[in-house]
């Protein structure tokens, strides 16, 4: 079959970060991804719970983005296997016409593993080493996720392999499944937030960043966290709309969002330091600004929440140590702690939270995968041309962007 596929070449990889810089076109022309045929991908386990899975969207993260601009940090090479198909965000179909979201951690089932607990979600434990072994059988290899590993193929391809244990059936429009993923990732980055804020009256939330990653964040806090106020600094005019549609207390330039916490706060402050702040600040950017701005505006113990991905940074760290404040990563999804102490999956809230918001107003355009230089410098590009997510469509084979 043709798909999209991404090797280990490490020339490529460097010559795509030097060009990202002046064209994600460009970058995209010449990085490690490209459309080939390949070999379809082998059943990639002896025992039963797999199915092949139909792609019917798939969108475009902003991991995804770093992988094919060459920006990923090397940390990750030991928990992928090369080459691999990518494509975690996954609106597909089965075999006997059933819709499904597909939950991409290669969790313990996946592996013939044992379980942390009875109902575990696939991310959940305390115990990654299975994500970066092979299988008894060889027939898995390591793979933090379904769109990381060689053995599944991904969803920027007409079809893919999954264990039951990934897959949940939905019965709403693609365009809105192809959210419930990066609607996840929000909720479980909200749902972070909890336990810094239990029994404050009125906790200040801050959000810095409006793409994808940021509003599902604040979807999640409007559906599950509805007592905070919660203070978003957005760039662009339709993310600052779409932050308010879907429940932000107060949205401002995010230049601005600095003085908007120190207003909501009551607090003064010394230098570029708040003496107060946000109970939580939810970083949604990922970047050494945005992790420096974060922990300046959060109040002293309290908590910075990494939902984006910041790889390399370089931060003067006194403020932290001062402040005692609290530096807490959001990678994925699994098994969570409403505040009444009812316990779900994030996946669960994630679709009911995607059919209330009906998450679609967040798909901008699909691409056919024969387009896909235009749909990556799309996707990098995506707020200051008023867009949000970019997927592909494998289905289709001709004509433009929809």
């Amino acid at each position: 079959m043709r798909a999209l596929q991404i090797r280990r070449t490490p020339v490529k990889l460097g010559i795509a970060r030097l060009t990202s810089a002046v064209s994600p076109t460009i970058a995209a022309k010449v990085g490690p991804l490209e459309l080939r045929r390949i070999d379809d991908p082998v059943r990639p386990g002896t025992g039963d719970g797999w199915h092949q899975v139909r792609t019917r969207l798939s969108g475009i993260c902003g991991s995804d983005l770093a992988l094919v601009e060459g920006h990923a940090s090397t940390y990750f090479e030991d928990w992928v296997s090369f080459p691999f198909v990518p494509g975690h965000e996954v609106a597909g179909e089965l075999d006997d016409g059933s819709r499904v979201v597909l939950e991409p951690v290669l969790g313990h089932a996946a592996r013939g593993v044992a379980p942390p607990f009875d109902g575990a979600a696939p991310g959940d434990g305390d115990d990654y080493a299975h994500l970066a072994t092979t299988t008894v059988d060889g027939l898995l290899e390591p793979g933090i996720q379904t769109g990381f590993c060689c053995s599944t193929g991904g969803g920027w391809a007409p079809w893919f392999w999954a264990h039951e244990s990934q897959l949940h059936r939905v019965d709403m429009p693609d365009e809105r499944a192809v959210l419930v993923e990066p609607f996840a990732a929000g909720i479980h980055a909200a749902l972070l937030a909890l336990p810094t804020i239990a029994g404050v009256d009125d906790p200040i939330i801050a959000v810095l960043g409006a793409g994808t990653m940021g509003l599902a964040t604040i979807a999640g806090l409007s559906r599950y966290v509805p007592h905070a106020r919660v203070v978003v600094g957005a760039r662009y005019p339709h993310q600052q709309a779409l932050a308010k549609a879907l429940g932000a207390s107060q949205v401002v330039p995010d230049r601005e969002l600095r003085r908007a916490v120190r207003r909501a706060a009551g607090c003064h402050v010394v230098g570029g330091q708040l003496t107060s702040g946000a109970h939580v600040t939810i970083d949604a950017v990922g970047s050494n600004a945005s992790v420096v701005e974060s922990l300046a505006i959060t109040r002293p113990r309290g908590r910075v929440v990494l939902l984006g991905m910041p790889a390399d940074v370089s931060l003067d760290l006194t403020g932290l140590w001062h402040r005692e404040t609290e530096l807490k990563g959001a990678y994925t999804y699994g098994t969570e702690t409403l505040p009444d102490g009812t316990r779900t999956t994030t996946f669960r809230l994630a679709i009911d939270t995607a059919n209330h918001f009906e998450a679609e107003r967040l798909l901008s355009a699909t691409y056919r995968l024969d387009d896909h230089v235009e749909a990556l410098a799309h996707a990098a590009t995506a707020g200051r041309r008023g867009a949000v997510k970019i997927a592909f469509d494998p289905r289709t084979t001709t004509g433009e962007a929809s």
